[in-house]
């Protein structure tokens, strides 16, 4: 099956590599805002996580294989998202997307927060849960606002 994209590099055409939880929230979110999305997994089940309203596009492949991505036409992307439970896939599927498509907008989850320099060396923006759990509940911590009167209420 080929896909057909008649988009150009300036329009928004955002290829997601990973339909888990996130890439598929991620999917459904911008293809509600009415952007044009393709979401791409290996296991074609992880598909039926996005919404029934999806308007954007799947491809059932593995996005580390050069000939999926270019099905993705992803020489016409303006940012690719990498968001696999694989560090490793993620750091290949950006660094292809970067080096080999020169795409400018690369974004890749990592798990491991240690791995962060080898995104950056690339120029790859990263989303680390780990990094940002800390900094939410850190947060959370200092707000002055916080006070025991909650639970001292529940006691009464």
């Amino acid at each position: 099956m080929k896909i057909q994209i008649n988009k150009q590099k300036n329009e928004n055409y955002t290829i997601i590599i990973g339909c888990g939880r996130l890439g598929a929230n991620l999917a459904n979110t911008l293809s509600d805002s009415g952007e044009d999305v393709l979401i791409i997994d290996k296991n074609k089940d992880s598909f039926r996580k996005l919404s029934p309203a999806f308007g954007g596009l799947t491809l059932n492949g593995d996005a580390t294989d050069l000939d999926v991505l270019q099905e993705a036409q992803i020489s016409n992307a303006t940012a690719v998202i990498a968001v696999t439970n694989n560090d490793n896939a993620n750091i290949l599927v950006a660094q292809i997307a970067r080096e080999i498509f020169h795409i400018e907008r690369v974004i890749a989850r990592l798990y491991d927060p240690e791995r962060e320099y080898v995104y950056r060396e690339f120029g790859i923006d990263t989303i680390c849960p780990a990094v940002l759990s800390v900094k939410e509940i850190d947060k959370i911590l200092s707000r002055p606002d916080i006070h025991k009167e909650p639970l001292q209420e529940a006691k009464s």
